[in-house]
């Protein structure tokens, strides 16, 4: 059963055909997971085979096209009509004669869309080379047209029911971090706490369940602090260092990471106690600023004039856009807070803010997940941003 009311899908398909005339596209091709969940509903852990949604501008509903094995899951979770559910035969799957898009092809002919001005999603992570090599070589008469964050661009300002799904997803987040906390402790393997992090996102809180993140825990831990994404090993946490954490709340897959660092022993060295000063100061100044009508580069703005002083510098992005995702990024893929992203801060952006430092010598994260209103933003957990001392 798909989790918002038909009316919800209906509006998005709506705003998405809307940008479709802007973009000059008259069939959308859609493969990416989260585009197609927030489409239709549907969800199952079946991208890792070919699939689609058909979103035209002569045709109502969207079509899903998918392996047959996944079919009942579309009819199951999404608010389709079985009318525009369609399936193809096991041995598309891994053939060195067929493809699944050879199929996908026929479907899209049998609607007479052969001839169309088509977009596909050409960098997600699930529309290979040849997939679209054999697409392209099945509809000869078709016009292809990049069109990869279409709909990532309509998901950006969330519904109301879409901001409180992030809330329950942000209860979630501040409980499986209080979770690593408590865990981590000198002589406790890495990989202990990665069990007892990954149970806290996937059980939930209260009444509502967790969900399986989009990024795996990312913990690092003494000479890992230098850099980030990197996770967990059977190696025991020691006295004297420090551990950088990047976990997730999730629900519904709709997603709120939160990030902090955390130090086992009497006191932080002072560069990294200065060091979290500086980018702690700087995002509370990022975070005072923000408010509709700002663009996205003047935040990031606000930050490094804040820090610039210290003579810190961050070369990489500050922030990004968050909502529904799968694996394997929970990023929109759409704003991006640096210089030259002149988009305009909206009611209802969901952002996350990491202004995380890695030097040679310390790291140091830390976080905020927002969602923005007609007065700023509203946080959707409220942890302390200050480094935990565990002695």
């Amino acid at each position: 059963m798909h989790v918002f009311k038909k009316e919800e899908y209906q509006e998005r398909i709506a705003k998405t055909k809307k940008k479709m005339e802007e973009w000059g596209i008259e069939l959308l091709f859609v493969s990416q997971p989260a585009n197609m969940n927030y489409l239709t509903g549907y969800d199952g852990w079946s991208f890792y085979v070919h699939q689609c949604l058909l979103v035209s501008l002569d045709k109502e509903e969207p079509v899903w096209i998918g392996r047959g094995m996944d079919a009942n899951g579309a009819r199951i979770t999404s608010m389709l009509a079985d009318e525009n559910i369609y399936q193809y035969a096991d041995d598309y799957v891994h053939s060195l004669i067929k493809h699944p898009m050879h199929y996908m092809a026929d479907i899209i002919k049998k609607h007479g869309w052969e001839k169309k001005v088509i977009g596909v999603e050409m960098d997600q992570f699930y529309f290979t080379h040849r997939a679209f090599v054999e697409l392209e070589k099945s509809l000869p008469n078709a016009t292809f047209k990049d069109a990869n964050t279409l709909v990532n661009w309509v998901r950006v300002i969330k519904s109301d029911n879409e901001i409180e799904f992030m809330k329950i997803a942000g209860q979630i987040a501040s409980n499986v971090m209080k979770t690593a906390q408590k865990h981590i402790a000198p002589g406790v393997r890495e990989c202990d706490v990665a069990a007892e992090v990954a149970k806290a996102q996937y059980k939930g809180v209260g009444e509502f369940s967790g969900d399986y993140p989009a990024i795996v825990p990312l913990m690092m831990a003494g000479e890992a602090t230098k850099t980030p994404h990197l996770t967990w090993s059977e190696k025991k946490y020691e006295n004297d260092e420090a551990v950088l954490l990047e976990l997730c709340g999730v629900y519904r897959h709709y997603h709120v990471p939160i990030a902090r660092t955390l130090y086992l022993g009497e006191e932080p060295p002072k560069l990294m106690v200065d060091t979290g000063k500086t980018v702690l100061e700087g995002l509370d100044a990022a975070l005072d600023m923000i408010k509709p009508g700002v663009l996205v580069e003047e935040i990031e703005e606000t930050w490094r004039r804040t820090i610039e002083k210290t003579g810190l510098v961050k070369e990489s992005r500050i922030g990004y856009s968050i909502g529904v995702n799968y694996p394997p990024d929970w990023g929109e893929q759409t704003i991006s807070v640096r210089p030259g992203d002149k988009t305009v801060v909206q009611e209802n952006m969901a952002l996350h803010l990491i202004p995380g430092i890695w030097l040679d010598d310390v790291g140091f994260e830390v976080d905020a997940s927002f969602y923005v209103t007609k007065d700023g933003v509203k946080h959707f957990f409220d942890d302390s941003r200050e480094i935990l001392v565990k002695k």
